[in-house]
């Protein structure tokens, strides 16, 4: 089977002064060496689908298995070392530790998995170099541009070589010139043995993955069809 991630009946609904519905019975199967797309207006539940995928968040009711191994949602330790050995998560707002360099910001996730400090500094070098980043190493990220940052956060989500590649908005607050580059490298980090999902709300970006799908009022409709424009 070539199912990496299977989601049944996903539910997720916020209670405040009255209970909001986010997400209404989501059934999705997504495929290794897939790239996908998540649109839809703001507050259709891309960014509380793509926390549930991660296993950050906890779903109201439903089921999620990753790898065909069912997810305990509870089991919160288990999935931190899940999480970390095969999902890389890259966030609008960067999330970079201010007070590290960037350096610093990719190899300490390594960490999480791997007690080799000497290891994980030299295959951080690697990643930043590759992404042409190489005299921006011992920069803060306070000195780095848009940009920067968000190539910086690009490496330390591909630093433990995931399976999985979240991507949460990740040119929302970046100028076109800077968001083309960010999908570019995105784009060429497509493999048979991984699978990619990005939520955005550029429609150009959008439909140059693989597939589409559209949230609206809880719910998902797929859609086949690959825009063929290149960058």
């Amino acid at each position: 089977m070539n199912n990496l991630i299977e989601v049944k009946n996903l539910i997720k609904n916020f209670d405040s002064i009255k209970k909001i519905k986010v997400l209404n019975k989501i059934n999705f199967n997504f495929k290794k060496g897939k790239i996908y797309s998540l649109v839809g207006p703001s507050g259709s539940g891309k960014s509380t689908l793509l926390n549930l995928l991660s296993l950050i968040d906890i779903p109201t009711s439903g089921s999620l298995k990753i790898s065909n191994i069912k997810i305990n949602f509870y089991k919160s330790l288990d999935n931190d070392i899940l999480r970390a050995k095969k999902i890389g998560i890259i966030y609008q707002d960067k999330n970079l530790l201010p007070d590290f360099s960037a350096l610093e910001n990719v190899y300490m996730a390594r960490l999480a998995i791997e007690d080799d400090i000497d290891k994980a500094k030299k295959d951080s070098i690697e990643i930043i170099k590759k992404l042409g980043l190489s005299n921006r190493m011992k920069h803060l990220p306070s000195e780095l541009s848009g940009g920067e940052k968000q190539r910086i956060a690009i490496a330390r989500a591909l630093i433990n070589s995931p399976e999985i590649i979240l991507a949460d908005e990740p040119t929302g607050s970046l100028d076109y010139k800077n968001a083309k580059e960010v999908f570019k490298i995105l784009f060429k980090l497509k493999r048979k043995d991984r699978l990619i999902i990005f939520a955005t709300h550029n429609r150009y970006f959008a439909n140059m993955a693989d597939c589409k799908l559209e949230l609206f009022s809880g719910r998902i409709r797929f859609t086949n069809a690959r825009n063929k424009k290149k960058f």
